[in-house]
């Protein structure tokens, strides 16, 4: 991704984290206590949020040493979250355990994301 689809991915990631938030703890919190799974609901919404915030300082990181190290860590992390909080959320809605099943994927796609970060912090020579 490039430098402005990293900050509106982070953005919009970001403003999707404090409407599916709201949404839990209101409208869906009684189904998710019923069902046992208002922690798992409230943990896809954490990660939802760092990772925006991540996606933000990867793109104000774009800025400053170019977008070719980082396009891949904000893709990876994109692609993480989709997996891993899509998946949490949907398991958490549905309590259907083949969703759970995703998230590890996402998971790795997000160490994955945030090793290629670092990577590319590393490899810097603009310091």
């Amino acid at each position: 991704m490039n430098q402005k689809q990293t900050l509106l991915t982070g953005a919009l990631l970001g403003l999707l984290g404090v409407a599916l938030g709201a949404f839990g703890a209101h409208a869906l919190k009684g189904m998710l206590v019923q069902n046992g799974r208002f922690e798992t609901y409230e943990l896809a919404v954490r990660y939802q949020f760092y990772h925006a915030l991540a996606l933000l300082i990867i793109g104000l990181l774009m800025e400053k040493f170019g977008a070719a190290n980082f396009r891949w860590a904000s893709l990876l992390i994109f692609v993480g979250v989709l997996l891993f909080s899509g998946s949490l959320y949907l398991f958490a809605v549905t309590n259907a355990t083949a969703f759970a099943m995703i998230t590890p994927i996402g998971g790795v796609l997000l160490l994955l994301g945030w090793g290629w970060l670092t990577y590319s912090i590393i490899s810097q020579r603009k310091w």
